[in-house]
C-alpha cells in the first residue's frame, strides 16, 4: 500500500470549504443544467460535497472534543486520505450513472457514451488535486464493469447510491467494532445527503 505522509495542513482548502461552508450553499441561487459541461461541473461538485460532509462528519461525530488532535497524527492522515478519495471515486460513479440514468428515462437523452466521456474527464481533472493514481485506475475500472451492467431504464429508482454508502462504511478509519455497531446510521446518513442531491438535480436540470 502507498504511504502518505500528511498532517492538518493537508486538508486542501477545498476539503475546508465544502465541510464547513456546505450549509451556507442552500442560499446561493442555482444555476440550471442545461448542457453537459454544467452537468459535468453538478456531478464532480456535488459527489465531492456528499463525500467529504459525510465522510468529515462520521469522523467528528465519532471523536468528539478529540477531533482536531488526531489531524496532527501521520498515521491517522493517510488513512482519512486514502478514504476521501476512494468514497469520492464511488460517489463520482454513482452520480454519474444517476444522472444518465434519468436524463435517459425522463428526459429522453440517448447518448450515454457520454457518461463514461464526463467520468473520465473528472478524474483526469482531479489529478492536479493529488487524487492517487491507483485509486483513479481502480475506478476507471470499476466504473467499466458496472456500465456492461447496468439498467439505464431504472438504475435511477433502483437505490442508485448504495455503493457510495458502502464505501463511507468500508473506508472511515474509525475502529471495526465501532462501525458496526454504526452501519445503520452511516448508510442513512449518507442517502439523506443524496436525497438532497437528488431533489437539487431534478430541479436544475433543463437538457
Amino acid at each position: 500500500m502507498v504511504k502518505y505522509k500528511l498532517t492538518w495542513k493537508d486538508l486542501t482548502l477545498r476539503d475546508f470549504k465544502t465541510y464547513v461552508f456546505a450549509l451556507f450553499k442552500a442560499f446561493v441561487p442555482k444555476k440550471k443544467i442545461k448542457d453537459l459541461d454544467d452537468l459535468e461541473n453538478f456531478i464532480q461538485t456535488k459527489a465531492a460535497w456528499v463525500s467529504q460532509v459525510t465522510l468529515y462528519g462520521y469522523l467528528k461525530t465519532r471523536m468528539g472534543t478529540r477531533y482536531v488532535l488526531h489531524f496532527e497524527n501521520d498515521k491517522f492522515m493517510s488513512s482519512v486520505n486514502l478514504a476521501k478519495w476512494n468514497i469520492y471515486a464511488v460517489a463520482l460513479q454513482d452520480l454519474t450513472l444517476f444522472s444518465f440514468s434519468y436524463l435517459k428515462n425522463i428526459l429522453n437523452y440517448q447518448d450515454m457514451d457520454k457518461a463514461k466521456e464526463i467520468f473520465l474527464k473528472i478524474l483526469d481533472d482531479e489529478t492536479s488535486n493529488k487524487m492517487p493514481l491507483d485509486i483513479i485506475e481502480d475506478a476507471k475500472k470499476n466504473f467499466d464493469e458496472r456500465l456492461q451492467n447496468i439498467n439505464w431504464d431504472n438504475y435511477h429508482n433502483d437505490l442508485p447510491f448504495n455503493q457510495s454508502a458502502l464505501s463511507l462504511y468500508k473506508w472511515a478509519p474509525i475502529a471495526e467494532e465501532l462501525k458496526t455497531l454504526d452501519r445503520k446510521i452511516v448508510l442513512n446518513s449518507v442517502i439523506l445527503k443524496w436525497n438532497v442531491i437528488k431533489k437539487e438535480f431534478k430541479e436544475r436540470v433543463k437538457f
